[in-house]
């Protein structure tokens, strides 16, 4: 009795120090890809990695950097969707996935977009390219100088389509995902080319006028109902490269494999990386959209500034927390003295989940209240003594 009181007892404690151990669920899945980076969009959070910062041929996914540049030139105003685009002949010369656009051959800035977007086309990369900044060699030198701005530290181009088998021309999986989060969160529009199946382009040249059906490189918008784009790539070099971003449950995917063995792998791995995310993440959101009160003003033309947030808040959480139970905080000082410019910062909304700081959103002054002079204080008074 006293023998099988022992053995039991030594199951019990087994047992209990088994519980006490942490258990890591949701392990990240198998990846085939040598490097690859899942990563939440509207907050830049990273879910899981491996070998991300590793150096590796991008093949085609360059363009995603190409069509930010576009995409760039567009938001300036300088070129419109409907520019017109003139194919040269260097351009024309371009191997590998193309549409084959002739020399001298005119398509919108649009229809190029849809060219590079759906059908990985290099000539019209390369079209684009020379629209922009008058030649390949010039319009490279505006990628790389985007992706310094960026601290895109390991990156670099040699071309705007990603034929090259030059060693110089590199990027990493975490820089892919940075790159590919700059497009669909500033220029959200793209998603509308970047979810193209088919469609039909009209080439009209000297040989007459006909029609070229573009069929999407990205398998994935028929394997994964949640796809919105972004970009593929491969050669003999790169092997099978994939940018894929996926929308559910409004929450914003990228997950970027490189090195891929084949083309069949590369999706399937991308498919198991946006899985896992969406298994593991939880959103919270607040559009900081209440009336904030406003701040004394000391020493202004003004004696009050009214108070704005400077964007909504996000934070993703991939630990199963209760976010009905993040807490929100406003901190402000007293009062502000002049001067005070339109877009300061004067404060700040501090988010706690268990007590725990997991972020901030600055509040901002909404106007600008210069200091007051000695005639401004005169009005001051007059205004007071005459009870105005």
């Amino acid at each position: 009795m006293n023998k099988f009181f022992k053995v039991t007892l030594c199951y019990v404690m087994c047992f209990i120090f088994l519980l006490m151990i942490p258990i890591k669920a949701y392990a990240a899945p198998p990846v085939e890809a040598p490097s690859y980076i899942l990563m939440e969009a509207s907050t830049g959070q990273v879910i899981c990695e491996q070998n991300a910062q590793e150096r590796r041929s991008p093949a085609s996914i360059t363009k995603i950097m190409t069509l930010l540049v576009i995409f760039d030139h567009l938001g300036t105003g300088r070129v419109k969707l409907d520019s017109e685009v003139m194919t040269s002949a260097y351009a024309k010369s371009m191997g590998g996935s193309q549409v084959f656009l002739e020399e001298g051959e005119v398509q919108t800035l649009e229809t190029i977009i849809k060219c590079i977007a759906v059908a990985s086309g290099n000539d019209a990369s390369v079209a684009a390219a020379e629209f922009i900044a008058g030649s390949e060699q010039e319009f490279v030198n505006l990628m790389n100088k985007r992706a310094e701005d960026m601290g895109l530290s390991d990156t670099h181009f040699e071309d705007c389509c990603g034929l090259t088998d030059s060693d110089n021309h590199y990027t990493t999986a975490k820089d892919v995902a940075l790159m590919s989060r700059e497009l669909i969160t500033k220029y959200p529009q793209i998603l509308d080319y970047t979810k193209i199946w088919m469609e039909d382009i009209t080439h009209v040249t000297s040989q007459g006028t006909s029609n070229f059906t573009l069929s999407s490189t990205n398998k994935l918008l028929k394997m994964y109902e949640w796809t919105t784009g972004l970009k593929t790539g491969s050669t003999s070099k790169a092997l099978y490269c994939l940018s894929a971003t996926a929308n559910k449950d409004n929450i914003d995917m990228i997950a970027v494999v490189m090195g891929s063995p084949n083309n069949k792998s590369r999706f399937q791995d991308a498919m198991a990386l946006l899985n896992y995310g969406y298994s593991v993440s939880a959103l919270y959101e607040d559009p900081n959209t209440e009336k904030l009160p406003s701040l004394p003003v000391k020493g202004g033309v003004q004696e009050e500034a009214a108070l704005t947030f400077k964007e909504p808040f996000r934070y993703l959480d991939i630990k199963g927390s209760d976010l009905n139970s993040i807490e929100k905080t406003i901190s402000l000082p007293p009062e502000l003295t002049a001067p005070v410019t339109r877009g300061d910062a004067v404060g700040e909304a501090v988010y706690k989940l268990n007590g725990q700081r997991i972020g901030s959103v600055s509040i901002l002054s909404d106007v600008t209240i210069e200091k007051a002079g000695y005639k401004d204080y005169l009005i001051k008074v007059w205004k007071l003594y005459c009870g105005l």
